[in-house]
Formats: C-alpha cells, structure tokens, sequence
C-alpha cells in the first residue's frame, strides 16, 4: 500500500484522535488539524496544528501538501446540544466544511472523505420504535430533523458535485451513532452511550441506583463501536464507490436496554427515572445491505465488548471526578 501523507480533520476530538493512530499504525504519516488538542491523550501525529476551519486560509494551511483528507471537524455533540445550537452549527460547519473541501481542490488532494451522519434521514421515516432500517436512497424527499442534519446533507451534495466537475475523489460516509473510549463523556457533547456509561458509574461509585433517561426510554438505536469504524473508513477510502453509504451496526436497542446492557457491566441493578428531555428521532436504525455489498464487510464487535470497554473508561473518568470533588470539598471546608 505504501506510505501515504494523510490530513484528519477534527483531530482532536474522540473519532479523529483515534483515526490518526490508526492510520499511523498503518504506516502513514498523519496530520492532525483542530480547533483544540486531544482531551484525554496526547495525540501521536507527525504534525499537529491548532487551527480553526472556519477560515479559508487556514484550510489551505492544513491541506497543503497531502494526498488525503479525512474532514471529521465539526461543531456537534449529543441530543441536547444539538438540540440548542442550531444557528452555530449550521453556521461554523457549513463554513468548516465548505473551505476544507475547496482548499482539498486548490491544493490537488487525491482522495477525500467526508463524515456525514444518520440525521441526514428525514425526520417522517423515524417516527416509530420499530422502524425499517434506513436505506441510503431514503434520504430523500429530504427533511432532516435539525441543523445539523441539514448541514451534513448539504454538503453530501457538495462533495458529489466536487467529484462530478473538478475530479476530487470524494467518499461520504454516514456515521450511526459512533462510541468508545476517550470521548466526551460528561458537560453537554456527550451521546448516549457515554452518557449512560456515567451515570450507571456515578451510581455504583455513589451508592444511589436511581438513573435519569430522557423521555420513556423506548426510543430506539444502534450503536457502532470506534474499532469498527476505523476500519470501514479506511476501506472505504481505498474503493471506488463514491455515494453515501452507511457505517454502523444494524442492531436496534432501546435506551432502557442500553442502560440495563451497562449495569450488567457495572454489576449493578438500577432504577430508571424518566425525565423529560431532547430524545430525536422516535427509531432509527442503519441498513448495511449496501455495506456489505460495496466493501464486503460490516461492523462485527458486540455492543456488549463495545460497552464493557467504554464503561471501563468512564467509571475510572467518574472515580477520578469524583476523588477531585471529595479533596476540594475537605480543602473548602477547612478554609471555613
């Protein structure tokens, strides 16, 4: 396959910090770009530059002299942030993914992979609990059911026009629900998986079993685990297949089975109390017809090994939090 000189985008946030030793690993030679460094690990790059997107100029810096490009930068997080910053979503991505996609051109990057999302699927397709899977053809008639899915969408279109008038090998992939290690788990940007993870953690660690779910919790999903993930980009970075196409697992679960999966890990029972809360879509799920047609794979950990890592991870998080808390609130009190 030979050495490559590859560009992540969003570097370092929790996809793009372990793409870029993933690609590493493969004997590349990798460029991380973002806003702000990695959070819980220092990133491994060859080349890490803190630079914001959003302006063109910044772009050309980060594209220049690369082969590839994996655009993963963007201004998201869970339901709840999402659900209150659609004008800055659609604004700082529409900008960040605009510029990068246009500097990639300037700069003739070869290949060039764009991570688009499930929220792409129009909101009247996922009205139910049990719903069909999503197809990627049903995407249209469109109606996404906030910003950011509109934003995704949007530039799906960009990219094809990009690969149909100037020759840019473009890829778009579109994430379902993407989780593991060394994500945000707490402040707002969290997804469910993480967010549970925390609570059932806060719970053992604490002694109160009582978790709160937003809405009734029947809400459906799948839950793709990062391993999984890494791998699927990078094979389909290497084809020719240049529509969207679907990246996660084609296992539906309830929220109130995602948090009883995560206390069987824990070794703990808990109570659920139902709050109101953003929820999305009512069910959604990925059809990976086109997946296993395209790259003849398809994701194969567990949500089970998925989650036992995860939870892992987010209780030493939590313990640690928590052990910070306990010493400020001695020192506070001594102060008094």
């Amino acid at each position: 396959m030979g050495q490559k000189r590859i560009l992540v985008t969003g570097a370092g946030g929790f996809i793009g910090h372990h793409l870029v030793t993933f690609l590493q690993g493969r004997g590349h030679w990798v460029r991380g770009v973002d806003i702000k460094e990695p959070e819980f690990a220092p990133t491994t790059a060859d080349d890490f530059l803190l630079l914001d997107l959003r302006r063109w100029e910044n772009c050309l810096e980060a594209t220049a002299g690369v082969e590839e490009v994996y655009a993963l930068a963007a201004d998201m997080g869970g339901m709840g942030y999402i659900h209150a910053n659609h004008a800055r979503i659609l604004h700082d991505n529409i900008l960040i993914n605009t510029h990068t996609l246009d500097a990639a051109r300037v700069n003739g990057v070869k290949r060039y992979l764009y991570t688009s999302s499930a929220c792409v699927y129009p909101e009247y397709r996922q009205l139910e609990v049990d719903i069909a899977p999503l197809k990627e053809e049903e995407a249209y008639p469109a109606q996404p059911q906030d910003a950011y899915g509109w934003e995704k969408l949007i530039t799906e279109r960009l990219c094809l026009h990009y690969r149909e008038e100037y020759g840019l090998h473009t890829h778009i992939v579109r994430f379902h629900n993407i989780f593991g290690p060394q994500g945000a788990w707490e402040g707002g940007r969290e997804k469910a998986p993480a967010a549970i993870c925390r609570k059932v953690a806060v719970a053992k660690l604490t002694g109160n079993d009582e978790i709160e779910v937003w809405g009734d919790g029947e809400q459906t999903r799948s839950f793709c685990y990062i391993d999984d993930c890494l791998i699927g980009i990078e094979k389909l970075m290497a084809s020719d297949f240049y529509d969207p196409i679907n990246l996660g697992q084609d296992r539906m679960v309830t929220i109130n089975e995602l948090v009883d999966i995560v206390a069987e890990i824990a070794g703990i029972t808990v109570t659920k109390k139902h709050i109101t809360g953003p929820q999305g879509v009512r069910g959604r799920n990925s059809d990976n017809a086109l997946l296993r047609q395209v790259l003849n794979w398809e994701p194969g950990i567990s949500l089970e090994s998925g989650l036992a890592d995860t939870y892992t991870w987010i209780e030493e998080q939590v313990r640690q939090s928590l052990m910070q808390k306990s010493s400020e609130d001695l020192m506070h009190s001594r102060i008094l």
